[in-house]
């Protein structure tokens, strides 16, 4: 399955890279970066960061950004516009130490790994997250499914994971405390999109 999203990202990169950024995910990125700087916080991390547009958008605005990405396209894509520190890895195991980063952000990432190994990746972003430190974690969801989507355009189709929304929440709470969570509508018979934003607890 990881090797076919691989593929899937890495066929389809450049027509990511052009396709632009909806409104919606404007302004929740724009949100979480108010409340980043609001809190004095420095350091993000970004998995699943695609061609990089959301991870440039933190850097242009003073954030120390580590981009992450599992794509060799997508990675090479965010190198092209001057990110930092990016890396070629799986977000499943990250190679960084313990407390690491101020902030997590991922943005339609985590709905390609299976239920059976979410609670596995929720633990590793919580253990490279400093104590207190807040994750945002947005996906598409408000119903129980999971495996590929046969009606994808992408090839080789990708598989997703979709959650209810008081499964998820019940989800998270079992490692995060929940600050926000909030759904926004993409329009009849489509999934709506899930919006989190969680804190690490300071413990």
């Amino acid at each position: 399955m990881i090797s076919n999203l691989q593929k899937s990202y890495n066929n389809h990169a450049a027509e990511r890279d052009q396709k632009e950024i909806e409104p919606w995910k404007v302004q929740e990125r724009q949100q979480f970066l108010d409340r980043l700087c609001q809190e004095g916080f420095a350091t993000l991390l970004e998995i699943g960061a695609g061609p990089g547009w959301d991870s440039l958008f933190f850097h242009q605005n003073g954030l120390q950004v580590t981009t992450v990405d599992f794509s060799e396209e997508m990675v090479r894509l965010c190198k092209e516009k001057g990110l930092p520190d990016v890396h070629c890895m799986d977000f499943r195991q990250l190679d960084f130490p313990d407390n690491r980063f101020d902030a997590v952000y991922a943005l339609n990432c985590l709905l390609h790994i299976p239920k059976a190994e979410i609670d596995d990746v929720l633990l590793e972003i919580r253990r490279v997250l400093k104590p207190n430190g807040l994750f945002f974690y947005g996906v598409y969801g408000g119903q129980n499914s999971e495996g590929i989507w046969e009606d994808d355009t992408y090839e080789p189709k990708r598989f997703f994971s979709f959650y209810e929304d008081e499964a998820i929440k019940q989800l998270v709470r079992k490692y995060f405390i929940l600050e926000d969570f909030h759904t926004i509508d993409m329009g009849e018979g489509k999934p709506h999109f899930q919006s989190m934003t969680l804190r690490k607890p300071n413990d």
